[in-house]
């Protein structure tokens, strides 16, 4: 392992110059579909084209990202293999699953953050909520019955709806679904759940075909794209919450390919075509580089925490 690792430095200056010189492949640990999905392969696509080279997504979805972290974390460090992980898998319950949270730069070197996804919050089109105003005044007069679905236990949807209950000094109930939010919405629709909270990516669609009703979104402040949608902290001041997309390597890659890497991806991140596909499904692009991706990432799991260490004591 050491004289690969030689190897592979004693070749860098010329290696980083024609890199990439074959398909480079990304593990994502989300499902096939799902709107971390999505996004990841736009960007490829377009860092595809930029090299010249074909990038291979490799998705590998299940035990709360562990599968995925544990696969790209075992691949050879030469700048062929990324792991595109979802922030639920670097900010997640403490023995929710094997080797979660991962840290920076403990297990990976990062490379750089892809995009943050502001969580909405959605309500059934049957309620009579209007507003995260009508949300809070109801949960209030019906404490542990209105309930919100999630994406899982731990994720950041569930993260959003335990920081509004903090911040609102309310108490509401949260159903967790495997399946994602195409099977919460099919619940929703039928009224044997209220609130769906989730990523702008996964929610747009049918919040423009009228199946959901947005009432917030978790920027600091409007959206462009959805000018008419409040900022929850128009309501419950100083509440932000997003989802995100980090890219990292596997300790050992070398340092002047992870800084090729941040630099090409920062390039095409800062693309008007690529801002526009992702601002409309509700993600935005935030490149930086790998000390402050390292920064970010750890800013994160400080600032979640205390939420995470109560939920890991609760039955």
């Amino acid at each position: 392992m050491l004289l690969a690792g030689l190897s592979i430095a004693a070749i860098v200056p010329g290696y980083s110059q024609s890199y990439p010189s074959s398909p480079v492949k990304i593990i994502s640990d989300s499902a096939p579909g799902s709107a971390p999905d999505v996004i990841l392969r736009i960007v490829a696509d377009q860092l595809g084209q930029h090299w010249g080279q074909q990038i291979v997504v490799l998705n590998q979805p299940g035990a709360g990202g562990s599968l995925a972290a544990r696969a790209a974390a075992g691949t050879a460090p030469d700048g062929y293999t990324f792991f595109m992980a979802v922030s639920s898998t670097f900010v997640t319950m403490k023995g929710a699953a094997p080797n979660i949270p991962v840290q920076v730069p403990k297990d990976f070197e990062p490379v750089s953050l892809v995009s943050e996804q502001p969580m909405f919050i959605t309500v059934s089109p049957q309620t009579n909520i209007q507003s995260l105003a009508d949300l809070i005044a109801m949960a209030k007069q019906k404490p542990n019955e209105v309930s919100y679905a999630v994406s899982g236990r731990g994720r950041q949807s569930h993260l959003t709806g335990e920081l509004l209950e903090r911040r609102s000094n309310i108490k509401l109930l949260m159903i967790p679904y495997s399946g994602g939010p195409a099977q919460a919405m099919s619940d929703l629709t039928t009224g044997r759940v209220q609130v769906l909270i989730e990523g702008g990516t996964a929610l747009i669609g049918a919040m423009q075909g009228g199946r959901l009703r947005g009432i917030a979104v978790g920027s600091e402040n409007r959206l462009a794209e959805f000018p008419d949608l409040p900022a929850a902290a128009e309501t419950v001041p100083g509440f932000r919450t997003a989802g995100w997309l980090a890219l990292v390597a596997p300790l050992g890659t070398p340092k002047e390919i992870v800084q090729k890497v941040n630099t090409d991806l920062k390039q095409v991140l800062t693309e008007p075509t690529v801002r526009t596909k992702l601002a409309a499904l509700g993600s935005y692009t935030h490149p930086l580089s790998p000390s402050e991706t390292a920064a970010f990432i750890q800013n994160e799991q400080q600032t979640w925490g205390p939420i995470l260490d109560d939920l890991a004591r609760s039955p």
